[in-house]
């Protein structure tokens, strides 16, 4: 009988490390660094081929979730649970909720728990590890994952092995390796990290896990009662909405933050560690991500409109203007519409320190890219001053935006490509290319879509307020409130 298992994809988090193409509102897992898909599809598309794998649930912001749940669609059959955590408690409390709606239907799966940022090169090996597992985890053991290392990394958290675990079922796991837990090590320094990688003994903590639902509740319950009393709560009160599985707000917020390592990991007399080789990376700075990316003859990787002279070993990412470097080496140079990072490679783990006084600031940089991303398209503000803003925006096809009103500021749309279907005031007029219209302040207003190819306006907006929270919405496709 081939045992079920959920996989639970933790896509929350801002990964500040990799600022300006990450941002709060915009975060990496969500970004197409390495290949085609964003990090997010391919952690989804590694899950193909896993023996008794069904569809994931994954776990996300609430801002995120319009965003993840078009990318799962882009590359699913059938739209999956996605569950809106309303405020981040770590990756213990998030498990706890996804191990309660994965026993909902009564079965007791096997939980796959998986980071949506992480890199895994040769998913082959992936397979393997997890298949490896998944006895152990099906008899009550509690599996992570470590990684073998090939470089004294202090980027990472270890695992100390200890004594190997016989196998559960002598014919099915002949060669399998796992090994009780003896210690999980926060990250060490150089010279320890050497003497690890030395001794053979030593793992790097992946965050990923394998075991059944019902006994994560279990451990979670006599190590971090806390954690399973409020996440119990805030899911009994779960509303669905849409695609989104949405839990009680107050009861969440109410649960202590903690980590699956923290709260029964480090804890729990059943936790094993397979150890996997499979190309990892957590890609937690520019320079994690120079190191797996492909080299020019210099050792260069260039994204994007970029020429050099005499640079060496750097990473160069433009994604609008042109970015000239001479005469550099070791050096990472990101840029995008509003901002541009300059690093040593040696450096890049300070980047988040640029982001909390940004934050601090109250700067948007901190946020969003200036291309923010609707459920019904995007906005990219062109230009503004006090008392004027510019915008183009792109509609997809058959998407309609709210019902809405602004109190302070009027607004003039023109049409450069496509059909819009335009609700103003009383009236409702359809546009095409170079036809526009002028919307009153305080007049209800609607744009729509209704043709097979993107719609391209350009808004004008003036008046004497022009925040995106000056807005009044009626009705919303999406379920949004206020400036959602």
């Amino acid at each position: 009988m081939i045992t079920q298992i959920v996989p639970i994809i933790l896509a929350g988090g801002s990964g500040t490390r990799l600022w300006p193409l990450s941002r709060e509102l915009y975060p990496k897992q969500l970004l197409p660094l390495i290949g085609e898909q964003t990090m997010l599809q391919a952690t989804i598309l590694r899950l193909a081929g896993l023996q008794g794998t069904i569809a994931p649930i994954i776990i996300c912001n609430h801002n995120h979730r319009f965003m993840v749940a078009e990318q799962s669609r882009e590359i699913m059959p059938t739209a999956c649970p996605i569950m809106l955590e309303p405020a981040g408690r770590n990756t213990a409390p998030a498990t706890a909720v996804a191990a309660m709606e994965a026993m909902a239907g009564g079965s007791d799966p096997l939980l796959l728990i998986l980071p949506a940022d992480h890199v895994i090169r040769d998913i082959g090996r992936f397979r393997v590890a997890v298949q490896q597992g998944v006895p152990f985890a099906a008899a009550g053991k509690l599996i992570t994952f470590g990684v073998v290392p090939d470089k004294p990394q202090t980027g990472y958290g270890y695992i100390h092995k200890g004594q190997a675990a016989p196998p559960m079922d002598m014919e099915k796991q002949a060669g399998v390796e796992a090994f009780a837990v003896a210690k999980f090590i926060e990250k060490p320094d150089q010279l320890t990290a050497e003497k690890y990688l030395k001794t053979g003994d030593f793992l790097w903590n992946s965050g990923m896990f394998l075991f059944k639902a019902s006994r994560y509740l279990q451990e979670l319950d006599k190590f971090a009662p806390e954690i399973l009393e409020w996440c119990q709560k805030s899911y009994a009160q779960k509303q669905t909405d849409m695609d989104f599985i949405r839990l009680n707000e107050e009861a969440f917020t109410r649960c202590p933050a903690n980590s699956i390592d923290y709260a029964i990991m480090e804890k729990t007399s059943d936790a094993l560690v397979i150890p996997v080789d499979c190309g990892w990376n957590d890609v937690g700075s520019w320079s994690a991500l120079w190191e797996i990316g492909e080299h020019d003859k210099d050792g260069n990787i260039i994204h994007g409109n970029v020429l050099t002279h005499n640079v060496k070993n750097s990473y160069l990412h433009s994604t609008y203007r042109l970015i000239a470097a001479v005469g550099m080496e070791d050096h990472v140079v990101v840029e995008t519409a509003d901002a541009v990072l300059v690093a040593h490679k040696d450096q890049v783990q300070d980047v988040k320190a640029i982001v909390e006084r940004l934050k601090a600031a109250g700067r948007s940089e901190a946020l969003l890219h200036r291309r923010v991303y609707r459920p019904w398209g995007s906005y990219e503000c062109i230009d503004c001053s006090d008392r004027f803003q510019v915008k183009r925006i792109i509609v997809k096809p058959q998407a309609t935006l709210s019902l809405q009103l602004h109190y302070h500021r009027a607004e003039h749309w023109i049409v450069v490509k496509g059909t819009a279907r335009i609700t103003n005031g009383k009236e409702i007029i359809v546009l095409s290319e170079n036809q526009s219209t002028y919307i009153p302040v305080g007049t209800k207003h609607r744009l729509e879509n209704p043709g097979a190819i993107p719609l391209e306006i350009i808004e004008v907006q003036s008046g004497s307020y022009l925040g995106e929270d000056d807005i009044v919405r009626f009705e919303d496709n999406y379920g949004r409130i206020g400036n959602d």
